[in-house]
């Protein structure tokens, strides 16, 4: 098939409501649950596990919908959070699933919920971290889910995050220092007092966490890259502090442990290279997952939380079509398809997220991913550069609605895991301090050189896209090197990195260092700040630049997008802003996304010349003033 004969993917498949997603097995082994829209708002929907058609909605929200739930090991109650409009100050709620009731935990207005522990070994108790009393710290409470009770059990010290055992035990916590490093505190449980165990580092804060408590007692397991480059699993004896090296690489960071289930104890490393890998410490868990692996074609997951062991909930990711979920039924090695979460996709042409790897200008090698249009040849290509955000995260190997949908439109997707990125050791992540629209910058140019030199990209029909750090990138690009790119795509993404970081959410203000250590301070850098602030270099930018923004973000507030907007319309520049009133960061309902990949898809048509659906529906349903 060649590209031109490819149909158009329509935005609603790729941006609208999945038709299931996130499924869970009961902790009993009797019901299964999952993510789906009900009168088209996402729900949480529950039935018997030996039929799906059976299942019926259990939550109705009319808003921004359901997309988190818990099955509680009591066997009859769901637990589930929601915010208002994308503000981020999540609300808990309760679902007898016997009765039907519901009940909202948490309704204070300006108030966080996190949910910190609930376990098979005491199933009728949660412990949640609340940040009622002041906003910067989230204290802990205890709510018993037979009798309804809701009582603070602690009040906050200064930790950031709190830790938790499996006895539901609060174990002590981690602050952050003002020198941007971190102190692990461990409680003595005979006496009740927290005592500092474990300093971090500044270099080594961003790789260091604790996974849990082993059950036997006595250590507990930790990923950690003090005395290393890249974060190592390990095992740390309480008593004499001796640490045991449980998996580690040269040059990647153990991203996260694969714990059993009933001791706790660490089963697996999980390792992403280019593609996932895992690093086996228990050879039962082998024996069972690499056939999972052989048999399917994507990135496999494991969910393990059914009592009983027997049931497994499977999933395969592909990067190139809908992610499956399966159920194995491990007493007789049936694997059976529950559903995928968007079977309309099985009927298109979808590409495959292809690696390759370059050395920036100062010789840190760089790996990144690149997605062709299907049925196109890899040559000379209009391109997208998609900039992921954080920035302290990276760009994995999977299935991505807007690589998919850009490539389908005809696009060499170009991503790229620049400087300060995670994923690959303490030396790559902490080479982009203080590098926002510098040398992190720089990577991204460096990446659109090398794929123009591999002849797949054409050098004058280059674009940018991003949301939040992504966003940043965006504008970074717009105004720092116009004569590389044809446009810019910014969704939520600071403009100013001085009011960024005066504005930032109370509950981030402990870790505050962390942020003046990553970007700058403002005290003492503040050239530094502005001069890598895109609304600094305004006057510089000639190409074509959308922004999106959400008006209830409480991480970049919407006068990061109205000043930078302003200032471009002020002198005349072309500039397009899409407001959406009943957003946060990032747009959530379908119908927004649609909105601004319409609107996207066609802007990008008009400076890079690919395919569009049409731009039905731009505009619609937005506040006053939002495109000019």
């Amino acid at each position: 098939m060649t590209y031109d004969a490819v149909p158009l993917v329509p935005r609603s498949v790729l941006f609208g409501n999945p038709e299931r997603m996130a499924p869970a097995v009961s902790p009993d082994g009797t019901r299964l649950g999952f993510v789906a829209p009900h009168e088209g708002v996402l729900n949480v929907w529950v039935g018997p596990l030996d039929d799906l058609s059976a299942t019926r909605p259990v939550t109705f929200d009319r808003g921004r919908g359901v997309r988190t739930f818990l099955f509680c090991h009591d066997d009859s109650t769901v637990l589930y959070l929601q915010d208002r409009d994308g503000d981020e100050n999540w609300r808990l709620s309760t679902l007898d699933l016997e009765s039907g009731e519901q009940r909202l935990v948490t309704p204070q207005d300006g108030v966080q919920a996190q949910i910190l522990a609930h376990n098979r070994w005491h199933p009728r108790r949660v412990v949640v971290a609340l940040n009622d009393r002041d906003p910067r710290w989230h204290d802990v409470w205890e709510l018993d889910l037979a009798t309804g009770g809701f009582e603070r059990r602690e009040q906050n010290p200064g930790y950031a995050g709190w830790l938790v055992d499996s006895e539901l035990r609060v174990r002590g916590g981690e602050s952050m220092t003002p020198e941007a490093g971190a102190i692990i505190h461990l409680r003595d449980l005979d006496t009740g007092e927290d005592r500092s165990w474990r300093q971090v580092g500044p270099d080594d804060v961003a790789g260091e966490s604790v996974v849990g408590f082993p059950r036997s007692g006595g250590s507990l397991v930790l990923l950690s890259s003090r005395d290393a480059n890249a974060t190592r699993l390990l095992r740390v004896d309480l008593a004499s502090g001796a640490e045991t090296v449980l998996a580690s690489d040269d040059r990647y960071d153990v991203g996260s442990a694969v714990l059993d289930p009933e001791t706790l104890e660490p089963q697996a490393a999980l390792v992403a290279k280019q593609r996932l890998t895992w690093d086996y410490l228990d050879e039962h868990l082998r024996a069972e997952v690499e056939p999972l692996r052989e048999r399917l074609r994507g990135e496999v997951g494991i969910d393990r939380r059914e009592r009983s062991g027997r049931y497994w909930l499977v999933t395969d990711a592909p990067s190139d079509g809908a992610v499956h979920y399966s159920l194995l039924d491990r007493s007789t090695g049936d694997l059976r398809l529950l559903f995928s979460h968007q079977p309309a996709l099985e009927d298109y042409v979808l590409a495959p997220m292809e690696p390759f790897s370059l050395t920036a200008r100062d010789g840190l090698p760089l790996e990144g991913y690149v997605t062709f249009p299907p049925g196109a040849e890899h040559s000379v290509l209009p391109a997208v550069l998609v900039v992921h955000g954080g920035p302290w995260v990276r760009d994995s190997w999977g299935f991505v609605p807007e690589v998919q949908w850009l490539a389908n439109r005809g696009y060499a997707v170009v991503q790229v895991n620049y400087r300060g990125s995670t994923g690959y050791g303490k030396a790559f992540t902490n080479a982009g301090d203080k590098q926002w629209g510098r040398a992190m910058h720089d990577d991204l140019v460096d990446t659109v050189e090398h794929v123009v030199a591999q002849g797949w990209v054409d050098r004058a029909r280059v674009g940018v896209y991003g949301g939040s750090y992504g966003g940043y990138a965006a504008l970074a690009a717009a105004a720092f090197t116009p004569d590389m790119f044809r446009c810019a795509v910014d969704l939520c993404g600071p403009s100013n990195l001085l009011t960024l970081l005066a504005s930032v959410p109370e509950y981030w203000k402990p870790q505050m260092a962390f942020m003046h250590a990553k970007v700058g301070h403002p005290d003492d850098e503040r050239d530094l700040l502005w001069a890598a602030s895109p609304l600094s270099r305004v006057d510089d930018i000639r190409i074509p630049v959308l922004v999106g923004q959400g008006a209830n973000d409480p991480r970049v507030k919407q006068a990061e997008a109205e000043q930078i907007v302003a200032a471009l319309r002020g002198k005349g520049l072309p500039c397009d802003y899409l407001l959406f009133a009943d957003e946060g960061h990032g747009l959530a309902r379908p119908e927004n996304r649609e909105r601004f990949c319409a609107a996207s898809e066609v802007f990008l048509a008009e400076n890079l010349g690919g395919r569009h659906e049409g731009a039905a529906g731009v505009g619609s349903g937005l506040s006053q003033d939002q495109s000019g």
